[in-house]
């Protein structure tokens, strides 16, 4: 077995078929073909369920597969770590929610970039649950979500606590008129989004089941929506103050369970960090107040 092998093995499940995985290999099928039955005499499983359709994953497989990833990890940060043995270089992948993109990541981008300038750091949003699976699965080197993540495998640490706010449109009526209004409208971020699912427990706490929901991608959007009277929604305040202070918005504070927002930053344990994650990871490590990093 070599990792040639194994990328072959991951290009038969990423197309679900030999005659693919060849074509994306340079190789020709009659290759791949022996090379699975190579893998497969070698663990002594078989990898793949053939039918005239399709070839999918055994459970075997999805064992192997979680290896791959790793295995393919490492061997390119050990190239990397190798070529660049007194320098701290190569590239991040860095997962977090809309507002944080906002509002952390040029500081981010500043604060890093003087100190590693070898560094490429790439950022990308997205919700929740999303980065946090991406991170297990080696899409992205580390994430900033919202706590608690309680998952296995992952490391954490805490970046800060946030306050989330009510928002509504200073033209408008009083919040109070427009929770008796039917249907009530609320200007949101698609399912799986933590300002959407704290808003909609709000409401069910205010015995508010029924309402209609428009879905937005920006927070830019959600702010001109909400600011022309079009529904209410639920941000960071910090995002209202940094940024949209001279809005017609109002804010509404919330109790301290519903409006208390913990950042984390998650990223792999009990893996070899490349260098310029644990730079990173470092970074948060010793500025944050009080931070230490915690296994789950």
């Amino acid at each position: 077995m070599n990792t040639n092998d194994l990328k072959i093995f991951e290009a038969v499940a990423a197309n679900g078929s030999f005659t693919k995985a060849a074509v994306t290999m340079f190789t020709v099928q009659s290759n791949v073909t022996a090379r699975i039955k190579s893998l497969e005499e070698e663990f002594g499983v078989e990898l793949f369920t053939r039918t005239s359709r399709k070839v999918e994953l055994t459970p075997g497989g999805q064992t192997l597969m979680q290896y791959c990833k790793q295995i393919g990890h490492l061997v390119e940060e050990a190239k990397n770590n190798i070529k660049n043995s007194n320098t701290v270089s190569g590239s991040l992948k860095i997962g977090c929610i809309e507002t944080t993109m906002a509002l952390k990541v040029p500081g981010i981008l500043n604060h890093f970039e003087e100190n590693y300038p070898e560094v490429e750091l790439e950022f990308r949003s997205d919700m929740r649950n999303n980065l946090v699976n991406d991170v297990l699965n080696y899409k992205l080197d580390a994430a900033f979500v919202s706590a608690p993540v309680n998952v296995n495998g992952l490391g954490q640490i805490h970046i800060k606590e946030e306050q989330l706010v009510i928002l509504t449109s200073s033209n408008g009526p009083k919040l109070n008129e427009l929770l008796t209004k039917q249907p009530l409208k609320i200007i949101v971020f698609d399912e799986g989004c933590i300002f959407r699912a704290r808003l909609e427990s709000w409401l069910s706490s205010k015995g508010i089941v029924h309402y209609k929901s428009t879905v937005l991608n920006s927070v830019e959007g959600i702010i001109n929506f909400v600011e022309a009277g079009l529904g209410i929604s639920l941000l960071p305040e910090e995002v209202i103050f940094s940024y949209y202070s001279g809005r017609r918005i109002t804010s509404h504070g919330l109790n301290k369970q519903l409006g208390t927002m913990n950042t984390v930053l998650v990223f792999k344990k009990d893996v070899l960090q490349p260098r310029a994650l644990k730079v990173f990871v470092d970074m948060y490590s010793s500025t944050a107040h009080g931070l230490v990093t915690t296994d789950i």
